[in-house]
């Protein structure tokens, strides 16, 4: 139907995995991938110009994520740096951190790396790891902060996430990080999809192709968590003073401490 928001075949994929998945960022891949990280680390170059036509205002959430970031922290782990663009703001608001960060693809993880050092803030106390989060080995109140910034969403397990990284922060700790979130009830949900959608069409935006690629790829490895749900998970782990300190659509920031 001609002015129709979402496609037909959108609108059957929604139904079936509506109280499972929503959607992420818009990549453009030759062919799906086995694994999330092999679905990003295939489109490395293209990454950064791609989430800003996907993400709607993405810098701005990015920025509001190290406003609320502490002001000083000495031992820093960040889940899933992707291309460097948190890590490099991360080692120039702390400078003098021992800071490690993680993701599964390791065309990242160099990227990450060549970037610090072009920018000149990569020192010894620099840590690359190759892992997805629930692989990732964590010693107890190894950390002072964890942050992240939208790769949350390819963990199905959060509650052992959770636990997991809770145990690695000591006391007087935070967990502050983006990521999309699931609209608390079905109606909204689906406004908050339709909205992005319509951003993802400007011109200028993203591509059909891109935006099927999107949906291919959510179906197979994303898995959205409601804002409440968030909250009670991160109890159950024994966080507290949650919040959600920014928010827009499908994507927002969330705040825990120790």
């Amino acid at each position: 139907m001609p002015g129709q928001w979402i496609a037909d075949d959108e609108t059957a994929r929604f139904n079936r995995r509506s109280r499972e998945v929503s959607y992420s960022h818009v990549f453009p891949v030759a062919e799906m991938q086995s694994t999330a990280s092999q679905y990003f680390g295939s489109m490395v170059a293209e990454y950064d110009s791609l989430i800003r036509r996907a993400v709607p205002r993405y810098d701005e959430m990015r920025e509001r994520l190290l406003e609320y970031l502490p002001p000083t922290a000495v031992r820093v782990l960040e889940l899933g740096c992707g291309t460097g663009n948190l890590s490099l703001a991360l080692a120039g608001k702390y400078p003098q951190a021992k800071l490690t960060m993680v993701d599964a693809a390791p065309e990242m993880l160099n990227l990450t790396r060549l970037r610090l050092q072009e920018s000149g803030r990569l020192t010894a106390e620099h840590t690359f790891v190759q892992s997805t989060f629930e692989e990732l080995s964590l010693a107890t109140g190894d950390y002072d902060l964890i942050t992240s910034c939208i790769s949350l969403h390819h963990v199905q397990d959060k509650a052992a996430l959770y636990k997991s990284l809770r145990l690695s922060l000591a006391p007087g700790g935070y967990f502050i990080f983006a990521d999309q979130l699931r609209g608390g009830t079905e109606r909204i949900h689906e406004v908050n999809w339709r909205l992005w959608l319509d951003f993802c069409r400007q011109p200028g935006g993203c591509s059909e192709e891109e935006i099927d690629s999107l949906l291919q790829h959510a179906e197979k490895h994303d898995h959205y968590t409601p804002l409440a749900e968030h909250f009670q998970l991160l109890a159950e782990a024994g966080f507290r003073d949650f919040d959600c300190t920014w928010r827009n659509l499908i994507w927002g920031i969330v705040h825990a401490a120790v």
